[in-house]
């Protein structure tokens, strides 16, 4: 059952991604439109989700969450999911550096990226794409890009359908880990569960408050007291998608910003603004690195950042979104991801934190980029 899912998420990861992020690029067709409020947008989204995955990589290496399991433990765990496991870190195995790794980013052959798992590629082919249809605007391409919706209108059916088999896939991950690590696993998943929400944490009132303050001129109190109802709903359904006509209302109503502005922005910000997605998939990496004992070194940790920032805005705004992508990272960088199994029993948890920080974050970013259009707009 475990390896069932497992399968099935895999499958929909290059659709889904590939998908979602050319339409959260193509929906920035409105940046001609609104100048400078579109640029304004892909810079504090870019800044957010950058500080967001800096402090969860700082605070994994810091607190070590995953380090001190026995490393037989570990081995006995991967030895289920060896041939898939061996597969991917040897692809990851004989992947390019320095210069070489940064020019494997532009695929020569997009079917190939893709069959590969190279998932950098896949992503600068999606972004080329997605800029494409901004600047090119037909009626071919307005059909082009209904089908790719339809695409990923699919794609998140089917992830909703695969998540339905997540209780019974926990229960057998669980059965079995819980078998093999005992007290290990659930310390080190508690260990696991605190950096994240502590990072979170951090990010939501200490991050968010300054850009509020510094950037927007907004008091960091009003704002998370008009944005209480919106935030509530992020954490009960665990789905950005979901909350986003209660953030279009909190943002008129409670926020009195300019709806040019905060549709804009808010829906944008629903795809491509996901700082806290951004995060947990950051610390997961690296927490299932420490768990596995893979060493990951500095470049490596960078690209890992690196493409977290761009999963935060191809990473589908729906519970357990995240996993595919992190699913993916992991076998870039030499971890195994069928790790995914160790943390499916407290993502709920966590997907619930994480996307009221994506919704909080879209309200902070609608609040900022705010800040002098009004005035802008009257002369």
């Amino acid at each position: 059952a475990g390896t069932l899912f497992l399968r099935l998420i895999f499958m929909l990861v290059i659709p889904l991604l590939f998908s979602a992020l050319i339409i959260g690029v193509a929906e920035m067709g409105d940046v001609r439109s609104l100048g400078r409020v579109g640029w304004k947008t892909l810079g504090y989204t870019v800044v957010a989700s950058g500080i967001a995955v800096a402090l969860g990589l700082v605070l994994v290496n810091w607190l070590q969450p995953g380090a001190g399991v026995d490393p037989v433990a570990a081995q006995a765990m991967l030895a289920q999911g060896a041939d898939r496991a061996k597969d991917i870190v040897g692809a990851t195995a004989s992947q390019p550096k320095g210069l070489d790794m940064l020019l494997a980013i532009v695929p020569d052959n997009v079917v190939k990226a893709a069959a590969e798992n190279t998932i950098l590629a896949v992503m600068f082919f999606a972004l080329m794409l997605g800029i494409g249809l901004v600047l090119t605007r037909t009626p071919a391409t307005e059909t082009l890009l209904r089908g790719i919706q339809g695409l990923f209108e699919v794609s998140m059916t089917l992830i909703g359908l695969v998540i339905r088999l997540a209780p019974y896939a926990v229960f057998c991950f669980m059965f079995n880990l819980a078998a093999l690590f005992g007290w290990d696993l659930l310390n080190s998943l508690g260990k696991y569960v605190g950096v994240v929400v502590l990072a979170l944490a951090i990010h939501l009132f200490v991050v968010y408050s300054l850009m509020l303050k510094f950037l927007g001129g907004w008091s960091p109190a009003k704002f998370f007291r008009a944005s209480q109802e919106a935030m509530v709903m992020a954490f009960s359904t665990a789905s950005s998608n979901a909350t986003l006509p209660v953030s279009l209302r909190v943002a008129e109503e409670k926020l009195h910003l300019p709806p040019k502005i905060s549709r804009f922005v808010l829906t944008v910000g629903a795809t491509a603004n996901q700082n806290g997605t951004a995060l947990f998939e950051g610390v997961t990496v690296l927490f299932l690195a420490q768990f596995f004992g893979v060493d990951l070194s500095l470049t490596q940790q960078i690209t890992v950042m690196f493409v977290c920032i761009l999963g935060g805005i191809g990473t589908a705004g729906v519970p357990a979104g995240s996993l595919p992508v992190v699913a993916l990272i992991c076998g870039m960088v030499g971890v195994p991801p069928e790790g995914i199994g160790l943390i499916l029993g407290v993502d709920r948890f966590l997907d619930m934190c994480r996307t009221t920080l994506n919704v909080t974050g879209d309200l902070m970013l609608a609040a900022v980029v705010s800040k002098g259009e009004e005035d802008a707009d009257a002369a």
